[in-house]
């Protein structure tokens, strides 16, 4: 647990990224041991076009879709292959519209991996699954050190 603590401390000591910018998410990644912990902060504008309640049945939709989207984290986030990665959980906090404030969908993705050692980094579908998603700012630490690293639509993956 104190190693986990120490790569979250690390993680906050890298450079701060820009606070909710449309069409750019952000993803923190965390290494520990056969432990990768994905946090991901995606602007709602960025998955359905708006960051309201819904007003209408098509914008529901859109929102569970978002959902189920977010939820099935094996189509989104491919590890190494070799590291021979599995799903432990997902955690998807839709927003719940209480203000007028920018609304984030922020998701929470933990993997655990028999060979750690071949991790050598992590693909993603998101950027197929949501159009308006340009950028993904990506903060990195693990025991190959610390990083940063722009996904975008053409560069998928973050790799170290």
């Amino acid at each position: 647990m104190k190693r986990f603590a120490l790569l979250v401390a690390l993680l906050g000591s890298l450079p701060a990224l820009a606070q909710h910018t449309h069409g750019e998410g952000r993803l923190d990644v965390a290494i520990d041991m056969d432990v990768v912990t994905l946090n991901l902060e995606l602007p709602l504008d960025a998955a359905v076009g708006f960051e309201r309640a819904p007003r209408n049945d098509k914008e529901k939709a859109a929102l569970a879709a978002t959902e189920r989207a977010l939820n099935d984290a094996a189509a989104l986030w491919q590890p190494t292959s070799a590291a021979n990665c599995t799903l432990q959980s997902v955690e998807v906090d839709m927003p719940q519209f209480e203000g007028g404030e920018h609304a984030d969908v922020d998701a929470r993705y933990v993997f655990r991996c028999v060979d750690p050692a071949a991790l050598k980094g992590i693909g993603t579908t998101i950027f197929k699954q949501f159009k308006r998603l340009y950028r993904l700012e990506t903060q990195r630490v693990g025991p190959t050190g610390q990083g940063a690293q722009r996904l975008t639509p053409k560069t998928p993956a973050l790799t170290w």
